[in-house]
């Protein structure tokens, strides 16, 4: 008997890592599907703003767009909309509101390994930009068409990193605001502008200088120009890739310090 439960006691913790990440992994998926902040932000917002500004330009415009079409300009443009929504505004909201009721308290006394939140956080908001970034382009098929990819690797990789990038920002965000409150609102005054600057608004031509020099150096324009401009043919973006790499290493490091239970 006791030699029984010696054994059992030497292979627990080789599996308690995985089955603690999958399980808090479930069940954050299943508060993301109920969560209406979620379904607005990052599946409903980017779609339709989508549809709108896309059929507002025609194609005699294409000057003020590279040379491209600007419907599938936006649409590669929208496709990072969705990791900006789900950085700036899903997580930090989600994570706030755990520490300001106490949950990761009880996830530390539940016995949960110290690093296993800040993994679920990180595989439940990329699960999340996948999703809505299909459902995006399914949207996107009938109505304007997918943009051929001109180089499916530098895309791939710009996606990459710009996700995880823009997820380990809204993990920090989560873990140094107060409440779930505080993270709505700084996590809304960081996307907005973000969102019109970087992509989602009107094209860079329409823009005054200064408006311009300020969309050049925020993240999300340098995640989507490492996505858009490889996709539309525009450029290979190696600059702005390099930066974003850079910005997602960063903050992998300090969002992994911090979510320690």
């Amino acid at each position: 008997m006791s030699i029984a439960l010696h054994r059992a006691d030497a292979v627990r913790p080789t599996r308690r890592p995985r089955s603690a990440v999958r399980r808090l992994v479930a069940a954050e998926l299943r508060l993301v599907v109920r969560d209406p902040l979620t379904l607005t932000f990052v599946l409903a917002f980017p779609i339709v703003t989508m549809l709108v500004i896309g059929g507002s330009f025609s194609g005699s415009d294409r000057e003020g767009f590279g040379g491209a079409e600007p419907s599938q300009w936006y649409v590669a443009s929208y496709f990072t909309v969705v990791v900006a929504a789900t950085g700036l505004v899903m997580l930090p909201v989600h994570i706030a509101s755990y520490r300001e009721r106490g949950v990761l308290r009880r996830f530390a006394a539940a016995g949960f390994p110290r690093w296993s939140f800040a993994a679920s956080q990180l595989v439940v908001g990329l699960l999340t930009v996948a999703v809505a970034a299909v459902v995006l382009l399914l949207v996107a098929a009938p109505v304007y068409g997918i943009p051929e990819v001109h180089d499916l690797g530098r895309v791939v990789a710009g996606t990459l990193v710009g996700s995880l990038a823009f997820v380990a920002l809204g993990v920090l965000l989560g873990t140094v605001l107060p409440s779930a409150r505080s993270a709505q609102a700084v996590g809304l005054l960081l996307f907005f502008p973000s969102f019109l600057l970087g992509g989602g608004g009107p094209p860079p031509s329409a823009m005054s200088q200064t408006l311009q020099d300020i969309s050049q150096v925020l993240p999300l324009t340098l995640v989507t120009q490492s996505i858009r401009d490889p996709w539309l043919g525009l450029g290979d973006a190696t600059g702005s890739l390099l930066a974003v790499t850079a910005i997602a290493a960063l903050g992998l490091v300090l969002s992994a310090r911090r979510t320690a239970l």
